[in-house]
Parts: C-alpha cells; sequence; structure tokens
C-alpha cells in the first residue's frame, strides 16, 4: 500500500486572493534568550563608545567659539551662553601659523614612510615565518616580533636615552672609545628621521604582521599541495597563492592607514624625543601642536580646531581610499 505524503505546514502564512498572487505575513521574530546574551555582551562595548566617543564630540564647538570661562558659572555655561561664535577664525589663525606647512610637513611625510614600510615589511616578515620548518622557532620568532607592541612610549624613551644619552649612552660609550668623538644626539636634529622610523617600525609592524600570519594560515593547504604537484616552487607559491589572497587584508590595512595619514603617534614624537626644543622642525606634528597649545598655551579654540581639520581630513582621505582600491579591485575595498 503505497504511502501518502503528510502536509507540511509552510514556514510563512500565505493568504491568496482571487485572482492575484499570494500575499506572505511575515513572522515577528521574537527576542530570544541568545539576543539577550548578545546585548549583554555588547553592553560595556555600547557604554564605552557613549562615554568616550559620542558625548566629548559636543567639544567640536570650541573650534568655532572664543570660549571664556565666566566665574561662578559652569563649564557649560560658559562655552554656551558665555562664549561668542567666530565661525572659522580658529581655523585661519591655524593656518597663518609661520609653522603650520612644517607642521604638515612632517605630518605627512612620516606617515607616507610608515604607510610604505607597514605594506611590505610585515608581509614578507609574515610569508617567511609562515615557511619556517621548525614551529618552535617560528612561535619565539613571532613572539620577538610582537613583544614591542606591548611595551608603552614612556618606557622606550628611557631605552632609547639610555642608548642616546650624550654623557653616559651606550652608543656614545662605543664611539670614544673607538677614538671617536661624542654625538650630541638630542641637539642634533638630523639623525631623528632615521630613529624615528627605526622606532616606529620595530614597535608596531609586529601587529601587522600577526594580522596577516593568521591569514595565510587559514588558506586552504591543498592548494599549496596542488601547487608543489605541478613543480611549483617557493616563490611561485607565494605569488600565485599567498599574495592574492593576502591581497583583501592587504588593501584593508593600506586604507585605515591611509584614513590616519593625519594622525601620528605622540608618544612617538614627545616622549622618545623628551620634547626637546632643538628637534622641534622633525618632530612637531599636528598632534604635538594641538598638546602644546592645550597644556602649554591653555588655547582650547586652536587645539580642537586642529584636532577637527585632521579628523575631516582623515575621513575624507579614508572614503577616497576605499574608492580607489574598490576601482581597481571591487572585492578588496572596506565597505
Amino acid at each position: 500500500m503505497a504511502r501518502i505524503p503528510l502536509l507540511q505546514k509552510p514556514a510563512v502564512d500565505t493568504v491568496s486572493i482571487k485572482g492575484e498572487a499570494p500575499i506572505r505575513k511575515k513572522k515577528r521574530r521574537r527576542f530570544t534568550w541568545d539576543d539577550f546574551e548578545l546585548t549583554l555582551l555588547s553592553l560595556p562595548t555600547v557604554a564605552w563608545f557613549i562615554a568616550f566617543s559620542y558625548i566629548p564630540l559636543f567639544g567640536i564647538v570650541f573650534a568655532f567659539k572664543n570660549y571664556k570661562y565666566k566665574p561662578g558659572k559652569g563649564f557649560i555655561y560658559s562655552l554656551f551662553v558665555h562664549s561668542k561664535w567666530v565661525g572659522l577664525k580658529n581655523f585661519k589663525f591655524l593656518f597663518k601659523s609661520p609653522d603650520i606647512w612644517n607642521i604638515f610637513r612632517n605630518t605627512l611625510g612620516y606617515n607616507i614612510i610608515f604607510i610604505c614600510i607597514g605594506v611590505t615589511l610585515p608581509v614578507a616578515l609574515a610569508i617567511m615565518i609562515t615557511q619556517l620548518r621548525s614551529r618552535r622557532l617560528a612561535k619565539v620568532c613571532q613572539t620577538a616580533v610582537f613583544l614591542p607592541h606591548f611595551l608603552s612610549w614612556v618606557v622606550i624613551s628611557y631605552f632609547v636615552y639610555a642608548f642616546l644619552s650624550t654623557d653616559k649612552g651606550l652608543l656614545n660609550g662605543i664611539i670614544t672609545s673607538m677614538g671617536g668623538e661624542r654625538i650630541m644626539w638630542y641637539q642634533d636634529k638630523k639623525y631623528w628621521p632615521f630613529i624615528l622610523v627605526f622606532m616606529n617600525t620595530w614597535k608596531t609592524f609586529g601587529y601587522s604582521m600577526v594580522v596577516y600570519m593568521a591569514t595565510i594560515t587559514g588558506i586552504d593547504q591543498s592548494l599549496y599541495e596542488s601547487a608543489v604537484i605541478d613543480g611549483a616552487t617557493k616563490w611561485q607559491q607565494c605569488k600565485g597563492i599567498t599574495l592574492p589572497l593576502l591581497r583583501p587584508v592587504i588593501s584593508i590595512m593600506f586604507i585605515l592607514n591611509v584614513g590616519s595619514i593625519f594622525s601620528t603617534d605622540f608618544g612617538l614624537f614627545f616622549q622618545v624625543t623628551r620634547d626637546s626644543n632643538s628637534l622641534i622642525d622633525v618632530t612637531q606634528t599636528l598632534d604635538v601642536y594641538v598638546y602644546k597649545a592645550l597644556m602649554q598655551s591653555n588655547n582650547y579654540n586652536y587645539s580642537a580646531a586642529a584636532s577637527l581639520l585632521q579628523n575631516t581630513l582623515g575621513c575624507i582621505l579614508l572614503i577616497a581610499a576605499n574608492l580607489v582600491v574598490k576601482k581597481i579591485d571591487p572585492d578588496s575595498g572596506l565597505f
């Protein structure tokens, strides 16, 4: 006797009207326990962004006002009621500063060099470490390269001072022992572009390398096995498999770096150089300028204008870089 298949209830209810196509009724999704757990997990992150990213946004008002504190009144009253609107006057003063072009030159120049090194060196080192036969040696190399990322610039500045100190520095000790003259490292600015590039590379490229290594580890190993069977060399495997599959990650890292091209690491240019006035021509960037305008000159208006300009230009460049990358490779864009 043949079985008659049971009719199953459709997942979505439908209402059919004579002469028309059936209209589907979407069932309302219930808030499950899993949704509650995920919401609970996201609360600390949401609270952090609200407290440190969204609430401070009202500080943008400083860039368009001449802030003056009125005794006896609160900060909010002094900012929004007592202080006068000046429009773009603070930005005009910023561009009329005699040091502004030197500041932009340092900021853009260093960041272009950092981007070029950050795109090539971490990728090359990640590929080399993943090719090591000894897994223990690969882990040791990975840890040694990644460790500087966790050191603060304050700690690193003391290490640099131990090497470059005029009286008791290690390098000057070696130079004098070989019959040379001591070098005034913190007074001679010609050495510092190379020192700053080296220190930034030493501290930061390990983090990018780990990102690329994680991507390489996730590549299907059967691709390499097929390439070996076909007689491909290591270079051919890297050129034909590794680099094409790394391209989306490289593009994302490049876009993010371009978006922060007007931002510099404050600790690198302020702490490592020990804020030496002799080095100001090669160390003063936008971040250092904003800090000095705020803390030393108590000029809230100009520092807010510089910060707003810095972030606005970074956002424009981020969108532009993403459009260029999407034009070249539609699958490699950030958004």
